[in-house]
């Protein structure tokens, strides 16, 4: 798996082991190494599995599923819409904090870096997991939504009671993988200037996903940065 496979933590890597072997991962390592040797590629390699490192797959209680990482510099540090301290937030991450102040009454933080969220379970899963400088989308349909899918499958599958948060229409796509039976499924437009105000503020997906978790005798995630 060469320059691809950084430290991903020991559950994942495990439950994810045939994923890894599968032919598309080859193709999709291969990929990358030719990315790397012609583009600047964020995150950088040691950050690409970051949401897993963060957030062992025994310890997911929330996921929340963003597309693409960012492609400025500085940004993109593998936790979907966060952005490291002292990074200026990007406007869907705006709109993000702006809707936890409003549902929760957290006041609006200083930083965008969501890390406190993903140490406490909160899985933050781009469906594509690297992006070339500043070319949104560019290692779309390279196979890291191939591999994302199996992701969800197997949380959907080896887990219950979890709350899937679902912004947009190309997360919202992803519910056909998820056992609503099983998982609290939340679902809205996405928190981008362009869709925001179509029904993503005022969702109150924070505090239903925090009084879903108490209900099934979990602890709460504190939204707080």
């Amino acid at each position: 798996m060469g320059q691809i496979n950084p430290r991903i933590d020991a559950e994942w890597k495990e439950i994810l082991a045939n994923e890894f072997q599968k032919p598309y991962f080859e193709v999709l390592r291969n990929f990358l190494v030719d990315e790397k040797k012609q583009y600047q590629v964020y995150p950088p390699g040691p950050r690409i599995f970051e949401a897993f490192n963060r957030t062992p797959f025994s310890r997911v209680k929330v996921v929340l599923l963003g597309q693409d990482p960012y492609h400025g510099p500085g940004q993109a540090h593998g936790l979907c819409f966060s952005v490291p301290e002292g990074v200026a937030f990007p406007p869907s991450l705006q709109n993000i904090l702006k809707e936890i102040e409003s549902d929760l009454g957290i006041p609006y933080p200083v930083s965008g870096d969501l890390t406190s969220w993903a140490d406490q379970g909160v899985l933050l899963l781009n469906a594509t997991l690297t992006v070339r400088a500043n070319q949104a989308g560019s290692h779309q349909g390279h196979g890291w939504e191939q591999f994302t899918d199996a992701v969800i499958g197997h949380l959907s599958e080896k887990r219950t009671g979890l709350v899937f948060m679902l912004w947009g229409n190309y997360a919202r796509n992803k519910r056909t993988i998820i056992d609503g039976t099983k998982h609290c499924i939340l679902e809205a437009p996405h928190p981008s200037p362009l869709s925001v105000y179509r029904g993503f503020f005022g969702c109150r997906h924070f505090s239903s996903a925090n009084q879903w978790l108490t209900n099934a005798g979990l602890s709460p995630v504190d939204w707080r940065l």
